[in-house]
């Protein structure tokens, strides 16, 4: 199964800079074109985590979809099975698809929480 990245909030980052910029002595034009640049590399680092996030809820979409054709052959199975190894099989490829549907879980929600706005950098 591959790792998910889970999305990081670039928020934090973001605070921090406008926390130490504020130490800074600028005149107020300077603040404000710095205030807007941060929030714009803000925005655009928030896309690309999304981005990121869905890209990997999809994948684990299309890894069900794929296990979902291999576990259509329970139907061709019948109580007189005497392949034990068959049932194992099964079983494994359930257990894929719950690690799948987890893994697609967290990056679906990391999507979501991505949307808060970051804070604006006051004079």
């Amino acid at each position: 199964m591959p790792k998910i990245a889970v999305a990081t909030d670039p928020s934090d980052l973001i605070s921090r800079l406008q926390r130490l910029i504020q130490t800074v002595e600028m005149d107020p034009a300077s603040t404000a074109a710095l205030a807007g640049a941060l929030a714009r590399f803000s925005s655009l680092e928030h896309r690309r985590s999304r981005r990121k996030a869905l890209a990997d809820a999809r994948e684990q979409k299309d890894s069900i979809i794929a296990r979902l054709a291999f576990l259509s052959e329970l139907d061709e199975i019948t109580d007189r099975e005497t392949d034990s190894s068959i049932f194992e099989e099964i079983a494994l490829l359930f257990d894929e698809i719950a690690t799948a549907g987890a893994y697609g879980a967290i990056a679906i929600r990391s999507a979501g929480f991505l949307g808060v706005k970051p804070k604006r950098l006051s004079h």
